[in-house]
């Protein structure tokens, strides 16, 4: 798993889009940093776990709004 270093101001779906290319895998980075859930903007220096994902896999809406 790799790591990734917050600087100030960055959110949950930036950083995604940063490093996935999409949004919608936000939840995943979510999930391999619960101590982090209820952050919303962060501090810079924050260390986070990047879990990898398979990037051709779309999906239409994050998990929380699929039905």
């Amino acid at each position: 798993m790799d790591k990734h270093i917050t600087t100030q101001g960055d959110m949950w779906d930036s950083i995604s889009l940063r490093l996935y290319g999409s949004e919608y895998f936000m939840h995943l980075l979510i999930e391999a940093n619960p101590q982090y859930r209820e952050i919303v903007v962060f501090p810079a220096n924050c260390e986070l776990l990047v879990p990898e994902v398979n990037r051709e896999e779309r999906i239409t809406f994050p998990p929380w709004r699929a039905t």
